[in-house]
Parts: structure tokens; sequence; C-alpha cells
């Protein structure tokens, strides 16, 4: 192999493949010497591929962990398993890694060949996700439009549905994805409204790039994370909550995740949390799967649910609802006889 960019991508290849390889046999693979194995392996350190050799008659060459990422080479099957499993990854997303999976997604998305973006669809259609509770469900190809455009500073056009049905067409210029309260936003800015604006995602059809390029913006306060809750806070009707959970704060925190409010260490076992919620459920919800004693000091409305949800539990356990009710046999056997 005499040219020596495609010989390098062919070694880079071989080396990528978890094992030990000795010089003479890519050498073979490659039908060239050993000595121009060694002067192509010098380059490709040189490009920040960490290539370790060893010596003896069982050396040779292997690719090692670095300090930095170098690029892949993917084969059609294993670039067709990383689209599918980002796109799974953006449609229920991880937290700390959402906005991560969606920028993969977005730029393997913009070099897949058209035959396997194809085969990633096709895989994609064919099969139904569990969506989870809590969260609608988002298309991991609007998701990987939105943030491409969001990376290009390009204006996009989209149908936008809003809460009460109502349809429209929207021009905006994106300026980043946010996830909050199990819900992926765009924070953007609407040319139509010359004003600032979000978007959920889940309502956003048909979105595409309009090829022209926008100047960045400052957005309100600087923060995408922090514009996305504040407007949704001043949005929605929300509960203010206040609770005294007996749990060291660091591990309260890394329980509830950013979107369920501040936490306040009180001391080493206790802290407070502070928060808003659109719904008592999912708030009481989240206390009760912190799994601690807490205390809820407001809102009152919060106290009377968790007080029915905690009579409708004691009932649900105890042993005359678990007992069998008169009459349940006889049921049985005609059900059974027709």
């Amino acid at each position: 192999m005499s040219d020596t960019p495609a010989r390098l991508l062919a070694l880079l290849s071989l080396l990528q493949t978890p094992r030990e390889w000795p010089g003479s046999e890519l050498a073979e693979r490659l039908e060239v010497t050993t000595r121009t194995i060694r002067r192509d392996i010098g380059r490709l350190r040189d490009l920040g591929y960490p290539v370790e050799a060893t010596m003896g008659a069982v050396g040779g060459y292997r690719l090692v962990a670095g300090t930095a990422m170098p690029p892949l080479l993917l084969d059609d099957e294993e670039a067709v398993a990383i689209a599918v499993g980002l796109r799974t990854a953006a449609r229920h997303p991880v937290a700390g890694i959402e906005e991560a999976s969606v920028r993969a997604l977005a730029k393997l998305e913009q070099v897949l060949p058209s035959r396997l973006r194809r085969r990633v669809g096709t895989l994609n259609t064919a099969t139904v996700p569990l969506v989870p509770a809590g969260g609608p469900s988002v298309d991991p190809q609007d998701l990987a439009v939105l943030a491409a455009a969001v990376a290009n500073r390009e204006r996009l056009r989209f149908a936008y549905q809003t809460a009460d049905g109502a349809g429209s067409r929207r021009l905006v210029e994106p300026h980043r994805l946010v996830v909050a309260e199990r819900r992926w936003y765009l924070v953007a800015y609407d040319d139509d409204r010359d004003d600032w604006r979000i978007f959920r995602v889940d309502r956003i059809r048909q979105p595409h790039p309009t090829g022209m390029r926008n100047a960045p913006r400052e957005l309100p306060g600087g923060d995408a994370a922090a514009y996305v809750t504040s407007t949704l806070y001043s949005l929605a009707p929300t509960y203010s909550a206040v609770a005294t959970l007996h749990m060291p704060a660091a591990e309260a925190a890394a329980r509830l995740g950013d979107a369920s409010g501040d936490v306040e260490p009180i001391d080493e076992r206790t802290c407070r949390l502070r928060g808003h919620t659109d719904t008592l459920e999912w708030l009481a919800f989240r206390l009760v799967m912190l799994d601690c004693e807490f205390e809820v000091h407001e809102p009152p409305e919060l106290l009377g649910y968790l007080a029915a949800l905690g009579a409708r539990v004691t009932r649900a356990a105890s042993p005359a609802a678990r007992a069998p009710r008169a009459g349940d046999a006889a049921d049985d056997t005609v059900d059974a006889n027709n």
C-alpha cells in the first residue's frame, strides 16, 4: 500500500482492535516493510495517538489510553450501533450526559453516509422505546437537527404547538438545548417576536435549518439553564416547598438532581431543601423516593397530600386490605366456567 494517508488510516484501524500487533504481521497486512511500519507508527504518535511498543519475541504495537481522546475509526456496524445508542440516550436523557449525548449524535449524523443514515432511521422506526414516566418522548432526529443548528449558529424554521393546541410557524436563532424538569427545551431568540423564548422540544415539528447564520446574542443572565428555570417558574402555577431532610446535603443533592431545588446543609446529618414544583404529586414522589426521614414546612397543600397518600398506603398494606373479599371465590368459579 503506497498511499501514505490511506496506509495510516488502515494501520490505525488495525491498532484500534484491542490486541498486540507484531510489526511483521502489520507489515504483511499492509504489504509494506517493517521499516515502513516503524515510520508510520511514529507518524501516528506525532498526530497524538498513544501507540505503545513492547520488545521481545512476543512484542509488538498496541494502542493504549492517552491523556486526550483521539479520533476513532468506525466500521459501518459500529457507526450504526453508536448512532442507535445515542438516539436512545437522547430520547431518554440520563442525568449529567443529556447535552453531551445530543452533541455527539449531531456530530455523528452530520458525517454518516446516506446508506447508514437510512439504516439508523429504519432501526429507530422499527423499535418502540418505553417512555419513562413523568416526561414526554422526543424525536432524536429533531434533537440532532436542533443541536447542529445551535453549534453552527444557524437560524431554524419549525412548526410549534402550544399547550392549548394552537399551532404556529417560528423563525428562531437557536442558542442552547437544556433539560429541565424531565423535558427538553430549546432556548432561542424568536425573530418574529423580537425576544427570547423557550420551546418544548416535544412540541417542535419539522425543524429545518435555513442556511442563514446569525451573530451571537447575549442571553439575559448568561446562563441557559437558569433562564429556563426562571421562565418556567414565571409561567406555571408553582408551589414553593421547604423541607428538612435527615440526610447529608451532598447525598441529597446527588439523589435529587439539579431540577428539584436547592439543598443547604444544616449539619452533618440533615439539610434543608427549597424548591418549586407545579405538581404536588411530583414533589411528594421525590421526597418519598429519597428513602429518608423528612419534615415538610411548606406548602400546607403538600402536607395534606402526603397525609392522604400515607392513609392510602396504610390501607393498602393492612391485613384487611390483603384478605380476600367475600364472594371472590364464587366470582372466580363463574369466570372459569364461562
